[in-house]
């Protein structure tokens, strides 16, 4: 699935907005892409979240689990495993720190890609890999649907995404005049950083 046609997906789903959003990094945005509009769609994420297995098989050959950060990263990265005929795991924030719960466990020897849906500054990703290598298996790498920062994330591993996009983020005392005129809005659901 080429680039083009993974922003046909969002677009398609209304999920590709435009306007003066507020991250969940803080920093703000003319560009939204709401993922759980794509995500609604069990049709469309099995499509994504397939091409997103095929290119992690591709690029990190056989994996045997995909570690996602909850809540955004459990939909794709659960699809993503499916398409992988993997397990999927979630890290889940206790005490401020991202950490396996629920009983879940990562075994020696297993070749682990943590997957998320979004990349734009990396954080919530580098907390992940961090959770994933107090555990035993081997972590291949990282996958994504879109890589909002076009490849400027350093996140610790190597990252593959479906699309990169070069959408400019701004310190909110450092916005350009058009988006400065526009009302913000942050449709996200995680608290800002």
């Amino acid at each position: 699935m080429s680039g083009d046609a993974i922003l046909d997906e969002f677009r398609d789903a209304g999920a590709l907005l435009e306007g003066h959003f507020i991250l969940s990094s803080g920093l703000r945005s003319p560009v939204f892409l709401q993922k759980m509009r794509i995500f609604e769609d069990p049709v469309r994420t099995a499509r994504v979240c397939g091409a997103l297995g095929a290119l992690i098989r591709e690029t990190f050959g056989q994996v045997d689990m995909v570690v996602s950060p909850a809540i955004g990263g459990i939909i794709p990265g659960y699809e993503t495993a499916r398409a992988l005929g993997c397990k999927a795991v979630f890290v889940e924030r206790e005490d401020g720190e991202f950490q396996l719960r629920r009983g879940f466990e990562i075994p020696a020897g297993a070749r682990v890609v943590m997957v998320e849906d979004i990349v734009t500054t990396g954080l919530s990703s580098r907390e992940c890999i961090a959770a994933i290598r107090k555990h035993p298996g081997e972590l291949l790498g990282a996958a994504c649907i879109v890589d909002r920062s076009n490849g400027k994330a350093d996140i610790g591993v190597p990252l593959v995404a479906l699309t990169r996009l070069d959408v400019p983020a701004y310190p909110a005392d450092q916005l350009p005049p058009e988006l400065a005129a526009i009302p913000a809005i942050k449709p996200g659901s995680r608290a800002l950083a």
